[in-house]
């Protein structure tokens, strides 16, 4: 198992973040946020913020910076601040005070005063139904309302009539946000300020993660650089470029590292807009950056679902019948929508019928987005907590319902999964985790009441465009450059496994880079892809360099001129001789050689479906008296194709094992009806401590998923959270009878027997 090659830098604060970067000159600015939730701006008066200490300039709708929509492919349409005066959720961005320190920003920010004429708020899922319209097509092109039934079979409800045993019940999740250690911000620079001046950066080699590149790209743009955190440093670039209406090639885009994503920074952040914008206004670098309240209203969350589930299978467990209704919060702009029903249902067990439909209600809340294992996350908890339901029904063992009704591809769909090994992961779960000993109806242990609970964990196995430099030095090192992003996810360490083994020399004598919009675009650092993408990309590069190589090593002049040269263990080889590649470039005068390779989707898409899978168990112990509940023991068995760097891909799962007990037991924004998030800060914004979660167990099956991608890697970084609230769940539960069919859990859920 290899460390992570950026963990030094980390844990002794070298490592520069976007808003560790500081120049001659440079302004701090602070967003002014509504207190509304639905209405328009009518007036703001910004006399006292202009005449406060150390205020250079107030920005509104009234007097706003220039900025326009920007519209990618990928993402879609992302919203900018200050361009009209409607107000479509409490905690939107307003305004932006720059002055010459944060305080004299943020105490003058507290000056502006805003009139509005106020509309009413709408804020409850459940009490909005009625304004439900149907969702957009998933991804994979399925309608919102979609159906696949048996011949003979007139409806999914004459399906359910005619099984022997049905369960139902209706499941919820709450709205959660990424809360990321890093709140979203921004610095950015403009023309000759961008020109190495930033005073804490006195190492040109501020994107290298062993700190040792002399030969880092400079800063030097002419037109503007930003050093903001993001999940891909091209559609930064590209969201930016538009937003400003520059050319792309005139913005640089930097983040080496960033300090948590989860999907909340896929799209440009608010401070970034504002910064740039600013910067250009006023001719001086601008430092922004959100607080941590301000994180909660003024980026974007995971959607509040309602999903209705009945399940109706024959006496021996074999499912005839699935229907899957999904209702999920949004933003009035209906910018994003959680498709749950479609990811979950669909694909998991198979089944002769299947109906699922997908609802949007949109609200007056804060936009929703990605966030990590977006779909499946909400999804699972309402299909594990169903088919625990119906094992129970059943008298049977939750494990043997899920074997009997594995599916060998999505229902309705011809292509099947390219590898799976969920039964190994059944079975292999199962006696680690002592699954033999289960009770139907639990154990005591004193005070404590005891379950077990398992649910399965299926997250799709995707990979997007990429494109990565390799350059082989006369040194004997090699760098492999992309400009993606590392948001925590071991991404560099990644890149240096495979880049040495693709070049068959030592993993020291790689040097990564990436977070850079100067290097090749490296995809969307997002959906469990980086791996899968960046790597493969690496492997056409490093043959493409070889070629070259090898192309040169025998051309006329070369030290083996006319002569078929081979390459192993970083040597060219012919007739008897051999050269490290530094030898040979030395020999010819070189200082390097470079190539690039770019790997993207293609006919295997229509060849197989692909996933990666997993079994999640977690034991729960329940106190008899104060019913507070708490998760001791986890395990979590996974099929995720190659493992590139175990170490690290352990780590992603517990992260998402340990989100899943938080989403479980404690996390959820709570909207007020005026639109006001009543716990938008880490005090009031419960997420698991160390007290909370017991050693994390992880095991992987491992079986190359070459038909994927030439790597075999799938994806590890979002299916650890998939299942595990409903193993949660289906835990207490088995504990003590109580089924809660919501997330959180409270105390108060577990205080009658009363199933909620």
């Amino acid at each position: 198992m290899t460390n992570r090659i950026d963990g030094p830098l980390k844990v002794t604060g070298r490592a520069q973040y976007g808003l560790d970067h500081n120049f001659p000159g440079m302004l701090y600015g602070y967003v002014v946020t509504s207190t509304i939730a639905n209405g328009e701006i009518v007036a703001m008066d910004v006399t006292a913020a202009k005449s406060a200490p150390g205020v250079v300039a107030v920005y509104s709708p009234f007097d706003p910076l220039t900025l326009r929509r920007p519209n990618s492919p990928m993402l879609g349409e992302t919203w900018v601040p200050l361009q009209d005066r409607d107000v479509a959720y409490y905690g939107q961005p307003v305004g932006f005070v720059v002055a010459q320190t944060y305080e004299q920003a943020r105490d003058a920010a507290m000056l502006v005063e805003v009139s509005y004429a106020e509309r009413p708020a709408r804020t409850s899922l459940v009490d909005n139904l009625d304004l439900a319209e149907d969702g957009p097509p998933a991804m994979d092109g399925t309608p919102p309302t979609h159906a696949v039934l048996a011949p003979g079979v007139e409806s999914i409800e004459d399906a359910l009539a005619a099984s022997p045993v049905v369960v139902e019940g209706t499941y919820s999740t709450a709205t959660q946000n990424h809360a990321a250690m890093e709140p979203h911000s921004a610095v950015a620079v403009w023309d000759d300020d961008a020109n190495d001046n930033d005073a804490n950066d006195n190492d040109a080699n501020d994107n290298d993660a062993n700190d040792n590149d002399a030969n880092d790209d400079d800063d030097t743009n002419n037109g503007l650089t930003i050093y903001s955190g993001n999940q891909g440093a091209s559609f930064q670039q590209e969201d930016m470029a538009a937003a400003l209406e520059v050319e792309p090639s005139s913005v640089h885009t930097i983040n080496p590292f960033v300090g948590g994503a989860f999907g909340g920074k896929g799209s440009t952040s608010v401070p970034a807009f504002l910064a740039a914008a600013a910067a250009r206004a006023l001719g001086r670098p601008v430092k922004a950056a959100l607080s941590r309240e301000q994180v909660f209203t003024a980026t974007a969350n995971r959607a509040e679902t309602l999903q209705k589930v009945a399940l109706g299978a024959d006496r021996d467990g074999t499912l005839i019948a699935v229907r899957h209704d999904s209702w999920c919060s949004a933003a009035l702009d209906r910018s994003f929508v959680e498709q749950t029903s479609h990811t979950t249902s669909g694909e998991w067990y198979a089944t002769r019928n299947l109906a699922t439909t997908q609802k949007v209600v949109p609200l007056t809340i804060p936009r929703t987005t990605f966030m990590r294992a977006p779909g499946e996350a909400p999804g699972s908890f309402a299909l594990e907590s169903a088919m625990d339901e119906l094992a129970v029904a059943l008298d049977m063992d939750p494990i043997e319902l899920r074997m009997r009704n594995s599916s060998t591809g999505p229902v309705g769909s011809d292509l099947q999964w390219s590898s799976k090994y969920l039964d190994d992961c059944y079975r292999i779960g199962a006696e680690r985790f002592g699954w033999s000993q289960r009770s139907a109806t639990g154990r005591e242990d004193g005070d404590w009441l005891v379950g077990m609970g398992m649910a399965s964990a299926f997250f799709p196995a995707l990979r997007f465009p990429a494109t990565t430099e390799i350059t082989l030095r006369a040194d004997d090192t090699a760098v492999v450059s992309v400009g993606g992003a590392d948001p925590g996810t071991g991404l560099l360490t990644v890149m240096s496994l495979i880049g040495a083994e693709s070049l068959d020399i030592a993993v020291e004598r790689i040097t990564p880079r990436l977070g850079r919009s100067a290097y090749p675009p490296g995809g969307l650092s997002g959906g469990s892809t980086a791996t899968a993408s960046v790597g493969s990309a690496i492997m056409v590069a490093a043959s493409a360099v070889i070629d070259d190589l090898q192309a040169l090593a025998s051309a006329p002049g070369g030290p083996f001129e006319g002569q078929d040269v081979t390459y192993a263990d970083g040597r060219v080889l012919a007739g008897g001789r051999s050269m490290t590649f530094g030898e040979l470039l030395t020999a010819l005068g070189r200082e390097s050689v470079s190539a690039t390779g770019s790997s993207a989707p293609g006919e295997e898409l229509t060849k197989h479906s692909f996933s990666s899978f997993g079994a999640q168990f977690c034991e729960v112990r329940v106190h008899r008296w104060t019913r507070e509940a708490r998760v001791s023991r986890m395990l979590g068995v996974f099929d995720a194709g190659r493992i590139i760097n175990e170490k690290a891909a352990r780590s992603q799962l517990m992260g998402g094992m340990i989100w899943g007990v938080s989403a479980a037991l404690h996390e959820g924004l709570e909207i007020e009806g005026n639109g006001r998030l009543a716990n938008a800060d880490l005090a009031g914004y419960l997420l698991p401590v160390n007290a909370d979660i017991p050693e994390v167990d992880v095991h992987f099956v491992q079986h190359p998923d070459t038909l994927h991608n030439p790597v075999g890697a799938r994806g590890v970084g979002e299916i650890g959270t998939v299942g595990m609230a409903a193993a949660v769940a289906n835990a207490i539960h088995n504990a003590t009878g109580i089924r809660v069919r919501h997330l959180p859990i409270t105390i108060e859920d577990l205080l009658d027997d009363e199933v909620s």
